[in-house]
């Protein structure tokens, strides 16, 4: 998953940031409403962490949503701020987030959330996924092939979570740097093709299918 950052402190953001790597997710980041609202419009993020009190004003980040929906962009919004009274919360709630998190807090709470968030926002997609012998549970990030379980990196797990959740779409490379990885990360790189070929390896030539000269896809059917 890849998820945007948009908190102007720096000793706030760079722990943030980094514990999220650490967990294995795509991570952009922003140090204001313009910068973060520019990339998500560019980008598929699952989610959107937002401060409420950005360079451009005090309630920046609520104007920032308010453009994003306006615009299309439905990611689920998890504002981080240190204003907690309840009047701020019916702002932020109508002006198009989905949840509060008051600073102070743990890191731990904030990625739970983050995955209830997109959870909340994919409703058609069930908690665990059985194809033949493959067996993939989203929650507990686990995978079995016949029985086994199947250590997978974290980069190497999101990537198949992207594939095997729209089984049968052929993503190109390009598409899948945008959702698997961050902005550190070259399209034009052959980072995908390494991963796809952990992923055979691990879990059989079957699992990832290829389209020659267009992409990857998971196969569609039992």
């Amino acid at each position: 998953m890849r998820f945007l950052v948009v908190e102007d402190e720096p000793e706030i953001r760079r722990p943030l940031v980094a514990s999220l790597r650490e967990a294995g997710y795509a991570v952009d980041e922003a140090a204001s409403a313009k910068e973060g609202q520019e990339l998500a419009l560019t980008f598929p993020f699952d989610a959107l962490m937002v401060d409420v009190g950005l360079p451009e004003g005090p309630l920046a980040g609520f104007g920032m949503v308010r453009e994003l929906r306006e615009g299309g962009v439905s990611a689920p919004v998890l504002y981080l701020t240190a204003r907690d009274a309840v009047e701020d919360r019916i702002a932020g709630l109508d002006a198009g987030g989905d949840d509060y998190l008051i600073k102070p807090f743990h890191l731990g709470e904030v990625q739970a959330r983050l995955r209830a968030l997109v959870r909340r926002n994919r409703p058609q997609q069930s908690t665990a996924k059985q194809w033949r012998d493959l067996h993939l549970n989203w929650t507990d990030r686990a995978v079995s092939r016949a029985g086994q379980r199947v250590a997978l990196t974290a980069k190497e797990f999101s990537l198949l979570e992207v594939l095997a959740t729209h089984p049968g779409r052929v993503f190109t490379r390009e598409e899948l740097i945008d959702r698997v990885w961050d902005g550190r990360f070259d399209a034009e790189s052959n980072v995908v093709d390494t991963y796809v070929r952990n992923l055979r390896r691990k879990l059989g030539d079957d699992t990832v299918q290829t389209m020659r000269g267009v992409g990857y896809s998971f196969p569609a059917g039992e």
